[in-house]
């Protein structure tokens, strides 16, 4: 006498094969290369050890200039990851 389970179980096991079979292949993620400035580090401007008013402007101007600069790199870098998350979505 056989366990009628055991008469099952062959077409349990074809049917979630045939179910498998129509889904999309798996594939690795689409990666965008960044642009080089948005992966290079922000440095910022520092006074000297004795600064006088000419270095206090001066660097104020420069740490400005270094913020824009700052910020557009970070934007690029934003742009790609949502541009490569775009790319993901079907």
């Amino acid at each position: 006498m056989t366990n009628p389970c055991l008469q099952i179980v062959p077409l349990v096991l074809m049917t979630l094969t045939v179910a498998c079979a129509p889904s999309r292949p798996v594939s690795a993620p689409i990666r965008l290369s960044l642009p080089a400035a948005a992966l290079t580090r922000c440095r910022l401007p520092v006074l000297p050890d004795e600064p006088t008013q000419a270095d206090l402007e001066a660097t104020y101007v420069e740490r400005g200039a270094a913020l824009i600069e700052c910020e557009g790199a970070r934007r690029l870098a934003i742009d790609a990851l949502r541009a490569e998350r775009g790319l993901d979505d079907p």
